[in-house]
């Protein structure tokens, strides 16, 4: 069956054996095979005497041609298999939530929770930035005062006040060399935390929008497309609407889960290396800077996209202004990013 739709998305359905369903049947299976190889040894004696009459092996000879002719028919292994599915994935959905909707609805929860925290650690770093701005700003005049003193004094030959005042202002200077590469970081990780926000709002709204629209649509499709339509589809070698259909959800709802994922990763990276900084003392801890750079130096971001690169590189355009107003831009020609899996 075609599953270009999700292809075109960029998404790629799960296969069979890698859902909850699949682990469900792989358990069966093994149990079949088991209670197969037991039979055929209890057997073996009524098979032997089978055999050895003539008109019962003609008999036992075409009976195992006809199950060979079946399986050697692809839409009978199809039609097999759908059914093995449907049975597993019955059986499995007693136990665990599987329904594509329902784990998409416990989504929108977990978006909205994670929304709530992102905001939280926005608003927290917004003031650790500005009171970090403070500490180099008030360090910058203190650089100049002590120089200037030093100056002065020097002036007056009074070398022991010149070399203090000039070994302050080194090691303010060097102090705020350290203070201005945290506060690159904090930037960034303000710049990457805001767009992530604006960018799982998005999702949210996309998600809340695909279960209210789709809840519908799979009520009709089931109405339309009984178990026995979609048996007869797949004998007949056409794409079933009500298969078609479950997969998009379920690649909907496994990259939704992927999306979350990352986004409590980084919220954790974020809260580790917020914790990790002292500003009464102006120092900070090396592990979490390197979790922050470790994160800059992986791959492309499933939230952020193309636009991660542009939001780690610093550059005049990246400043933050802390005097700005927060505000959290949507796009309002804005797509729903799933709409296109269901192209079928």
């Amino acid at each position: 069956m075609s599953v270009t739709p999700m292809d075109s998305n960029g998404l790629k359905p799960k296969g069979f054996w890698e859902k909850p369903e699949g682990k469900t049947g792989l358990l069966f299976l093994a149990g079949i095979a088991g209670a197969v190889g037991y039979g055929l040894y209890k057997l073996l004696p009524i098979l032997i005497t089978l055999v050895s009459n003539t008109l019962y092996l003609a008999g036992l000879l075409i009976a195992l041609g006809a199950i060979i002719y079946l399986l050697m028919d692809p839409k009978f292994r199809n039609l097999i298999f759908y059914m093995y599915k449907s049975v597993m994935r019955f059986i499995t959905g007693l136990f665990v939530q599987i329904d594509p909707i329902g784990i998409l609805e416990t989504y929108i929860d977990d978006l909205r929770s994670n929304l709530k925290k992102m905001d939280v650690q926005i608003s927290n770093l917004r003031g650790q930035m500005r009171k970090l701005k403070d500490i180099i700003d008030q360090n910058a005049r203190d650089i100049q005062s002590n120089l200037a003193m030093a100056s002065q004094a020097k002036k007056t030959e009074k070398d022991a006040i010149m070399i203090l005042k000039t070994r302050k202002a080194g090691r303010l200077q060097e102090s705020n060399m350290r203070l201005e590469d945290l506060y690159k970081k904090m930037e960034i990780l303000y710049r990457v935390l805001t767009k992530m926000y604006d960018n799982s709002e998005i999702l949210m709204e996309d998600v809340i929008d695909q279960v209210a629209v789709k809840k519908q649509e799979r009520a009709a499709i089931r109405a339309s497309h009984s178990a026995m339509k979609s048996a007869w589809n797949i004998l007949s070698g056409n794409s079933d609407k009500r298969y078609m259909f479950d997969q998009a959800m379920e690649a909907v709802a496994d990259d939704v889960s992927l999306k979350i994922g990352e986004m409590e990763r980084f919220m954790d990276v974020s809260s580790n290396f917020m914790d990790s900084i002292d500003l009464q003392n102006g120092i900070f801890e090396e592990e979490g800077v390197k979790m922050l750079e470790k994160w800059e130096n992986e791959g492309v971001s499933l939230l952020l996209g193309t636009d991660k690169d542009l939001l780690v590189k610093d550059s005049p355009a990246n400043t933050v202004d802390l005097d700005a107003p927060m505000t959290k831009s949507k796009a309002d020609d804005h797509q729903n990013q799933y709409n296109n899996l269901f192209n079928f």
